[in-house]
């Protein structure tokens, strides 16, 4: 799918005001970042603006909170980013204001400068029009760089493209590629994979991928929705009774596509020292709960991804975060990994999973936003790209 923004590439930078939406919402435990991917995927773009010799003024969320909060703050994420772009970026002491406008006007060509969290300011999420208009005094170009909230019309992500020319960054045209050209022109046979906890989440996506895909897998807890449909006791496993009829209608019309787990991983209870064992899905236990996708499955799954030519992965194969029941997705994510496939991870859980497992780097993309990938495969369209200059 030929992406039909123009992209920075595409404007003159130089000496001119850039500010730059980056997703910089990277986990934080006491203080210290644990994961700088986001960080480290909006380097291309800084880095290109930087040599070009544009004063790069970049703004990001980082969690939420309410008001002015201290350790929502990015200055963790400044230090971060000097280092990984080779240039001192200090933080400003806000994003707008009296004391920001005389920094920016300050700055020369090839200087960065971070402001402080947008969403310290409650007018950022309610994409107040005069919020926005004080974004975009302080820049003559915009670029969109933070696909993790394009989904999202906020101030900073789409506010601020109304009023001044708004430009894409590298990293959501390589988002766009990868997940566009899976949807649009994939190598076949494509397989996509979805899991999660609930149906009532993955039905757009579900409805979506269905007419496109060769092989649609479906693990996790919403798998025993489906189990259930088939008829099967899922003892006290997820449940989306409201649901069920979708299920129904699903395996009724598209069995020939759907590939379901035929055994899963059950316990008495969901925690690091349960005692889990593998059962046929005709052989749940009223009071067990399914946790995982069982050894039968994982093969099963295993060989589909195998001889996929195209695979899209949205959503964990079970509660990965406890041992008992991590062996699902970590082997999803390692058949992935050593396929010959165009591997595209759907951000979110997978992504967390992919990195924990170790297998990030062997696939052929990891997108940075969760529910911006799961909204781009329904076929929504996204606010934040939306609103950037159209192609000639």
């Amino acid at each position: 799918m030929a992406f039909q923004k123009k992209i920075v590439r595409d404007v003159d930078v130089t000496d001119k005001r850039v500010l730059v939406r980056c997703d910089f919402n990277v986990p934080l435990d006491n203080g210290q970042i644990t994961d700088d991917r986001r960080i480290a995927a909006s380097v291309p773009t800084l880095r290109f603006l930087v040599q070009a010799g544009a004063k790069v003024i970049v703004c990001s969320h980082l969690g939420r909170p309410k008001g002015v909060t201290p350790e929502f703050s990015l200055g963790v994420v400044a230090e971060r980013l000097s280092e990984l772009l080779g240039v001192p970026v200090p933080l400003a002491p806000n994003c707008v204001g009296a004391a920001v406008v005389d920094m920016v006007d300050r700055m020369v060509g090839g200087e960065v400068v971070l402001l402080e969290n947008v969403r310290f300011h409650p007018e950022e999420e309610a994409n107040d029009p005069a919020f926005a208009a004080q974004l975009a005094s302080l820049a003559d170009v915009y670029v969109n760089d933070a696909f993790g909230t394009a989904h999202r019309a906020h101030a900073s992500t789409e506010g601020v493209a109304h009023i001044i020319p708004g430009v894409a960054g590298f990293l959501i045209e390589k988002e766009i590629e990868y997940l566009g050209s899976a949807l649009d022109h994939p190598k076949r046979p494509f397989v996509a994979i979805l899991g999660g906890a609930k149906v009532k989440d993955k039905i757009p996506v579900i409805e979506s991928l269905l007419p496109k895909v060769d092989k649609l897998i479906i693990g996790g807890g919403m798998a025993f929705t489906f189990l259930k449909a088939q008829g099967h006791e899922i003892g006290k496993s997820l449940f989306d009774e409201s649901n069920f009829d979708f299920c129904k209608k699903v395996i009724a019309e598209h069995s020939s596509k759907l590939a379901l787990p035929t055994d899963v991983i059950v316990a008495s209870e969901l925690s690091d020292t349960a005692l889990a064992s593998a059962v046929g899905v005709n052989a749940i236990g009223v009071n067990d709960i399914g946790a995982d996708i069982g050894p039968a499955t994982i093969h099963d799954f295993s060989e589909i991804i195998a001889t996929a030519g195209t695979v899209v992965w949205n959503g964990p194969m079970g509660v990965f975060e406890m041992k008992p029941f991590e062996a699902g997705t970590r082997s999803v994510a390692e058949a992935m990994a050593n396929s010959a496939a165009v591997t595209v991870v759907g951000g979110g859980d997978s992504a967390a999973a992919a990195e924990q497992f170790g297998f990030a780097d062997d696939m052929s993309h990891v997108s940075t936003g969760g529910g911006a990938s799961l909204e781009f495969l329904e076929g929504q369209v996204l606010p934040g790209l939306a609103a950037l200059q159209d192609r000639a």
